[in-house]
């Protein structure tokens, strides 16, 4: 870093790196040399580093600075608990057909020893015992991921998580049992935390995953996640996000997945609320035949800030991805899209697709989008595109002339909109209840009437809108 930058949040910096030298003791009494030389390692680097900010152009239209001069608890210690799972997660839809785990405010509560080793051998377990109840797949995966690219908030994590989740799925197993991990934020301090996660599917191993991250209370809250995903030769991933945050917590997540030969990730995030969400998605195809779809869907209002930026490397031949990213952006709020493709020298006969689409509510609102492809190959099929719009008049204009009033008619037209994002879910509970969270975000924030039909609607008499839905 250079002498004469000035670096934002040097007071909860320096905090942090006490809390490490503070802590550095208790991590050597618990954790093989393996991981406390990789925190060590991970703290000189933070130290270098600091926050990100916006001289990185990666940073540059994310401000951090006003969020991290809040004042954090650093040493929040979260209290153990066996509340059951259920008295804790009140969401108003999570049935989604799946096996839940779930972390309160960094702390682990599914069960007893923190693993779950199933018949088929797929295993789920907290990290800080998977680490030691597993070290030869630590060893082989642990860190293989993770990309830096000189983001302090990465160096940050690795030197100071405490827990996590770590998923194992064998070779040759597809794992019929859909598995959910939920974090949430439910405490009276302001608290930061770094939490870490691994997840490893072996060779054809197949499974469905989703993350949640929810709030109870409306205090301020700072979440830095890095989940590692392995992929190895035939494995099959359904990924999906869930966020619903209040608007004082800020919530950094950076996904590194790796993909071997023949490999297949669907990643699906839907971001329905948050004061700041950054979502950074890495994907390295490093075998032929490898396939990555990427998507998501943002929905924010008042002064929420939301930016996904996806990375996604060609690093060998015949393999193909694509990004689909959609939003709604309401009142004073800002999205950020960054989605960038990049296909390496050796990486002919690559299939690659960008898209971003966004609905402009307001004149105050803000739309920052930036799709690019970076090639070095000449045997490839790849596009971009973006829009930034408003509501279709003339969609608007046929719905109201079958007397819909106008609210119903933005309805059903931002309904429409995000319809693409949502039936890519391949749980059918799942998308059938994010629909009804979609409309629930749409009525309630972005557009919602008082005398709105849709919004009173009884569920045993489902109103009928005699209308040619290919039209809009």
């Amino acid at each position: 870093m250079s002498k004469n930058k000035t670096e934002i949040a040097p007071q909860l910096k320096e905090d942090l790196l006490h809390q490490f030298e503070a802590t550095i003791d208790s991590f050597e009494a618990k954790e093989s040399p393996f991981f406390v030389e990789k925190r060590k390692k991970a703290y000189e680097e933070f130290k270098l580093l600091g926050f990100p900010d916006n001289t990185l152009e990666s940073w540059r239209k994310t401000n951090l600075k006003p969020f991290l001069e809040r004042a954090y608890d650093i040493e929040y210690l979260p209290a153990k608990t066996t509340s059951p799972k259920e008295s804790i997660f009140q969401c108003d839809i999570n049935q989604f057909d799946t096996d839940l785990y779930t972390m309160l405010n960094g702390e682990w509560i599914e069960g007893a020893n923190g693993v779950t080793t199933y018949d088929n051998g797929t295993i789920v377990a907290n990290l800080s015992i998977a680490k030691l109840a597993f070290p030869d797949l630590f060893k082989a995966h642990y860190g293989e991921c993770v990309i830096n690219e000189r983001n302090g908030l990465i160096a940050l994590n690795s030197a100071l998580y405490q827990e996590g989740y770590f998923i194992y799925v064998p070779d040759n197993v597809e794992h019929n049992t859909n598995l959910q991990m939920v974090n949430i934020i439910n405490s009276e301090q302001s608290i930061f935390t770094n939490t870490r996660n691994l997840v490893i599917l072996g060779k054809n191993a197949k499974l469905k995953l989703v993350h949640c991250d929810d709030s109870i209370n409306n205090n301020s809250s700072f979440i830095n996640n890095v989940t590692e995903i392995c992929l190895q030769e035939g494995a099959d991933l359904d990924l999906y996000k869930l966020q619903n945050k209040d608007d004082e917590a800020i919530v950094m997540t950076s996904t590194f997945i790796r993909q071997a030969k023949d490999s297949n990730l669907s990643s699906n995030t839907i971001v329905l609320n948050g004061g700041l969400i950054r979502n950074d998605t890495h994907v390295s195809l490093n075998g032929r035949g490898a396939n990555a779809d990427v998507m998501g869907l943002y929905l924010v209002d008042r002064k929420q800030i939301v930016d996904n930026h996806v990375y996604i490397s060609h690093n060998v031949s015949n393999c193909s991805s694509k990004q689909v990213f959609k939003g709604i952006v309401d009142d004073q709020a800002h999205s950020i899209f960054n989605g960038h493709t990049m296909v390496k020298q050796d990486a002919q006969q690559t299939i690659a697709f960008q898209n971003n689409n966004n609905i402009q509510l307001t004149t105050k609102s803000k739309i920052d989008t930036h799709p690019f492809l970076e090639i070095y190959a000449d045997d490839v099929k790849c596009s971009h595109g973006a829009t930034v719009g408003q509501l279709d008049m003339e969609a608007m204009f046929y719905l109201m002339q079958r007397g819909i009033c106008e609210r119903n008619a933005r309805m059903l037209l931002m309904s429409a909109f995000v319809r693409q994002i949502i039936n890519e879910i391949a749980l059918p509970t799942m998308r059938a209840s994010v629909d009804e969270l979609v409309q629930k975000r749409l009525k309630g924030e972005l557009s919602a009437c008082e005398q709105c039909s849709i919004q009173c609607i009884d569920p045993d008499k489902p109103i009928h809108f005699d209308i040619d839905i290919s039209k809009i």
